[in-house]
């Protein structure tokens, strides 16, 4: 009579959830490169350290993101 516990060895391996992380760090990675670009060619054009300030203030929120 099982008794509610199971082997998860014995259970199909689920990359579904592997998966599902690396398309949210593939996503978070093109929205830093569109980040830039945009900054890039921004009017009138951005100083170094306004970029930076803006580079770091955006990825501090997408690490707030699941």
């Amino acid at each position: 009579m099982s008794d509610g516990n199971f082997n998860r060895a014995l259970l199909p391996s689920t990359p579904y959830r592997s998966g599902v992380r690396m398309g949210q760090q593939q996503t978070k990675a093109k929205a830093i490169d569109v980040l830039h670009q945009a900054m890039d060619q921004a009017e009138p054009p951005l100083s170094q350290e306004q970029k930076e300030t803006i580079s770091k203030y955006f990825e501090k929120e997408l690490r707030l993101l699941p």
